[in-house]
């Protein structure tokens, strides 16, 4: 099996000894649709939300103040570039530390929120992601451990063995965690309560495109075709 799956073919790479960068049509698709949507985001504003109240017909407009524009701008942008340099990353380790970032910042761009559910929902989060650290990390020292090399490059030519498998295994669990996909995903649900629109759809974004990047790793270590 190629480093390369789904039929691409690799437009080239940058070895940084064991950190590699490589490039190919899909990732580098997913790059650049991570880097444009984090570009409208730095342009974006937030849009008003507007709430119900109980046991009247009147409406409720909520908004986000400037100071917390900036902030929860700030980390949506960091969350963007995070997520494209995920996409692009040739090495287990900086994938899982672009992993980490993310879920990192996903928590803080809600944690800026002045509400009390929204705040509850990211500290249930977090609690989940930083639990999801240990086998995300566990995972990447095992694949170090049984291959001795955290290269996707090398690793796609050393046969498949035991501890690697349970090291992807490891892997995936610890992604799932970060990016709050199921099963992990009420935790993370209620979080799209809070205003501030287009921030919060980059948690979405981050999410869908570390999933389909961690598949890619995935059939590059266990080597199923």
């Amino acid at each position: 099996m190629d480093i390369i799956i789904l039929g691409q073919q690799l437009l080239g790479y940058i070895p940084l000894g064991d950190i590699v960068l490589y490039m190919a049509p899909l990732n580098l698709f997913m790059f650049a649709s991570a880097l444009a949507f984090t570009t409208l985001i730095a342009i974006s504003k937030t849009e008003t939300q507007v709430e119900a109240e109980f046991g009247t017909l009147k409406d409720k407009g909520v908004t986000v103040d400037k100071k917390e524009f900036k902030i929860r701008r700030f980390l949506a942008i960091v969350c963007g570039l995070a997520t494209a340099g995920a996409m692009i990353t040739g090495d287990v380790f900086d994938f899982t530390l672009f992993v980490c970032l993310i879920g990192i910042v996903n928590i803080g761009i809600v944690a800026a929120v002045k509400q009390v559910d929204v705040l509850d929902a990211a500290f249930q989060y977090g609690l989940v992601a930083m639990i999801a650290t240990l086998p995300l990390f566990g995972g990447a020292a095992m694949m170090l451990a049984a291959t001795g090399t955290i290269s996707l490059l090398e690793i796609v030519n050393i046969p498949t063995t035991t501890m690697m498998i349970f090291g992807s295994i490891l892997l995936f669990l610890g992604v799932a965690g970060e990016t709050g996909v199921a099963p992990f995903y009420a935790t993370k649900a209620e979080m799209f309560r809070t205003p501030g629109s287009p921030f919060l759809l980059i948690i979405h974004l981050s999410s869908l495109l570390v999933i389909v990047r961690v598949i890619e790793i995935l059939l590059i270590i266990n080597k199923p075709f």
